[in-house]
């Protein structure tokens, strides 16, 4: 029997409609939130960045392809991974379909990763993904945006990321949750973690390139779409001691 609260149907439509004016509540802050990120002073970006792509060497105002607004999500796959991160996998999956429709609303969805473009290509095939993706392998975009960070800074500290400074990096222990994301992009703890997942957005004017936003960390919590069916599941994530429980969407089991 369970032992979750039970109750009649009339019970259940009186903390349902308590419930629909907190998440009213929630919505409007949303709104709220947007507005003030849409608010934010744009910053010019000065430096000259080139990346590789599908359709050959591009610079950051060539991603845009033509539109006045770009997305980038920050996708943790390092030149010595073999394997993209598989949380940013997941995260992935979602943008095929999302890409068309922001497309024709003047935005590019772009994934970037410092792996070569070569490794991209073939991860790429095999998760069956058509989104365009950036090859940064040659230059400081990652490191200047605060989503890579160098040995150095494993070692002695001062890594930017969400925001803080972080100290030195000890390795994180055998069987840990990094240790085990970091085996499953056929790397070590300490190399997985030189890159970091975020999302930076930029805008195009009069041929003047603007960073306007970045996010990392829980800020991207609203990209996982299947946290945000979870979240409306009978259990919720439904998380406590289980690890990480996501794959690749080509290696789970049959269930």
């Amino acid at each position: 029997m369970t032992t979750h609260v039970t109750g009649t149907r009339k019970e259940w439509l009186e903390a349902r409609l308590s419930l629909l004016e907190a998440e009213k509540e929630h919505t409007r802050c949303g709104d709220e939130l947007a507005k003030r990120r849409q608010a934010l002073p744009w910053v010019r970006v000065d430096k000259s960045y080139r990346f590789a792509t599908d359709a050959g060497d591009a610079s950051l105002a060539d991603l845009f392809a033509g539109r006045s607004q770009l997305m980038v999500y920050h996708f943790m796959f390092g030149p010595d991974y073999t394997n993209g991160c598989a949380s940013c996998s997941a995260i992935a999956d979602g943008f095929n379909g999302i890409a068309i429709h922001l497309a024709q609303h003047d935005v590019t969805l772009m994934a970037v990763s410092r792996a070569p473009l070569a490794k991209l290509q073939a991860f790429k095939q095999r998760m069956g993904w058509t989104f365009p993706w950036a090859s940064s392998y040659s230059n400081d975009f990652n490191l200047d945006f605060n989503v890579q960070i160098t040995e150095q800074q494993q070692r002695n500290g001062g890594a930017e990321y969400n925001f803080r400074t972080e100290g030195p990096m000890p390795a994180p222990p055998s069987g840990s949750i990094v240790s085990n994301m970091a085996a499953m992009s056929g790397t070590d703890a300490l190399t997985y973690i030189r890159d970091r997942p975020g999302v930076s957005t930029f805008v195009l004017e009069e041929g003047v390139v603007y960073h306007t936003y970045s996010t990392y960390a829980r800020g991207l919590d609203g990209l996982w779409n299947m946290y945000q069916w979870l979240d409306r599941a009978p259990k919720g994530r439904n998380e406590n001691g289980v690890g990480v429980w996501w794959r690749r969407h080509d290696e789970y089991g049959q269930r």
